[in-house]
């Protein structure tokens, strides 16, 4: 068994900068500059803060196949991985799943776990990881516990007027009061509602075809891989731009 390691965000160590405020917009996946390591290739789609949590970030991480086990790891933050495109291995709490693309995984701080790829394709994924602005005070090993992993397969699509829903999950968690994540699927040229706010913090990421967001009355494009992201209070809505359905997956945070 490999050592477990211990991963402290940067962000958060003692004396280091106070991470800036992350803007509303559409941060988009192929203009995010690609750093390449040995097995795996890592861009960051956006970091910062939000009105929520001290430190916030979304990274693409594209691991390559053929690749020796991942180490298992430990975090000090909350983490969420969606898987992109390729399997996805998790293992975590003593159980392992091969997880396809529209999966997800919700880690705990202090719960250890590993993420491999152990098919014969790349792997990629979104791991957002985020540290709340009011810190937990339990250690790591007294945080652990409540991960969870949803298969995109086990999830029921419903119909709907504009087009249709799955329904993820919806909980409190360590860091967020609550967490609500569903993916939408909008019929063609139709709007998912009217410009409007909420307290929450919220992020889109289109899987497939062309959106637009409207933030605070602006319109900007969106393409497959994106990253949306609302701040807290933001008007915002969302249209679909192809001439079939675009799904996309919303979640909210606070």
């Amino acid at each position: 068994m490999k050592p477990v390691l211990l991963i402290l965000s940067l962000l958060t160590a003692p004396g280091s900068l106070v991470a800036q405020a992350i803007p509303s917009s559409v941060y988009a996946w192929n203009q995010a500059p690609v750093v390449k390591n040995a097995g795996y290739e890592e861009r960051t789609l956006l970091t910062g803060s939000t009105r929520d949590f001290s430190t916030f970030r979304v990274l693409g991480i594209t691991r390559l196949a053929n690749q020796p086990e991942a180490a298992p790891q430990q975090v000090a933050e909350e983490t969420l991985v969606i898987v992109k495109e390729g399997e996805l291995t998790l293992t975590t709490s003593g159980k392992t799943k091969t997880l396809g693309p529209g999966s997800i995984a919700l880690i705990m701080p202090g719960d250890t776990h590993q993420l491999n790829n152990r098919s014969v394709r790349p792997l990629t994924y979104y791991l957002m990881q985020y540290r709340a602005r009011q810190q937990p005070k339990p250690t790591l090993n007294q945080l652990a516990g409540g991960s969870m992993w949803v298969d995109w397969n086990d999830v029921a699509y419903q119909p709907n007027q504009k087009g249709g829903i799955r329904r993820i999950f919806d909980r409190a968690t360590v860091m967020a009061n609550r967490f609500e994540m569903h993916v939408t699927t909008l019929n063609a040229g139709l709007w998912s509602h009217p410009p409007h706010t909420h307290r929450a913090a919220e992020i889109l990421l289109p899987i497939d075809n062309m959106a637009q967001e409207s933030i605070d009355g602006k319109l900007h494009p969106a393409s497959t891989g994106d990253v949306i992201f609302l701040e807290s209070d933001v008007p915002h809505a969302i249209q679909n731009t192809s001439a079939v359905g675009c799904t996309y997956f919303a979640f909210q945070f606070e």
